[in-house]
C-alpha cells in the first residue's frame, strides 16, 4: 500500500510552472552578460573542434574515439559531453536556458579537471609538459563563470529573460 498522497494534475502544472519560472528568472544586470558571453564565445570554439571538427578538431567520431580509448569514459557519457560541449554555449550566447547550459559546462570542467589534475594547477605556458599537457586553472575559470550565471540568470539582452517577462 502507497503511503504517498497522489498529486493532483493541476498542482503538477503549478510546480512545472513554478520550476520554469526559476530557470528562467534572471538578474537584468550586465555581470551576468558578460559572464555568459565570455563562457558562450570561449567554449563555443572548443565544442566546435570536438562535434563538428572545425578550428582543426577531429570532429565527433574522432572525439568520441579519444573520449573512450584514450581517456576511458563510457561512450554514452562522451557522447553526451560532446553534444553539451557544442549546444550549452550556442544556448548561452543566446541567453536561453541560460542556467542549465552553464550548468552543463560546470560539470564538464569537473570531469576536465579530473583529466588534467596529474599536470599540475598552471596551463602549459612555457612549454614544459608534452603538447597538450595542461592543469586545471583554466577550468576553474570556467567553473567560476559559470557559477555566476547558475546564480544569476542569464542577465541583460537574454532570451531568458525575454521569455521571463512574457510569461508574467
Amino acid at each position: 500500500m502507497s503511503t504517498t498522497m497522489p498529486v493532483a494534475p493541476a498542482a503538477h502544472a503549478r510546480h512545472r510552472g513554478a520550476t520554469m519560472r526559476a530557470l528562467l528568472a534572471t538578474d537584468a544586470g550586465a555581470a551576468p552578460l558578460v559572464a555568459r558571453l565570455a563562457l558562450g564565445l570561449v567554449l563555443f570554439p572548443h565544442g566546435a573542434q570536438h562535434a563538428l571538427g572545425w578550428f582543426g578538431g577531429y570532429g565527433f567520431a574522432g572525439t568520441l574515439g579519444w573520449m573512450t580509448d584514450t581517456l576511458g569514459f563510457p561512450a554514452p557519457l562522451a557522447a553526451l559531453a560532446i553534444v553539451v560541449e557544442l549546444l550549452a554555449p550556442i544556448a548561452l550566447v543566446l541567453g536561453l536556458g541560460s542556467r542549465l547550459a552553464a550548468l552543463g559546462l560546470a560539470g564538464l570542467m569537473v570531469g576536465a579537471i579530473g583529466t588534467h589534475a596529474s599536470n599540475g594547477f598552471f596551463m602549459n605556458w612555457f612549454g614544459a609538459l608534452p603538447a597538450g599537457a595542461e592543469g586545471f586553472e583554466y577550468h576553474l575559470l570556467v567553473i567560476a563563470l559559470a557559477a555566476v550565471v547558475v546564480l544569476a540568470g542569464g542577465g541583460a539582452a537574454s532570451l531568458d529573460g525575454r521569455l521571463a517577462r512574457a510569461r508574467r
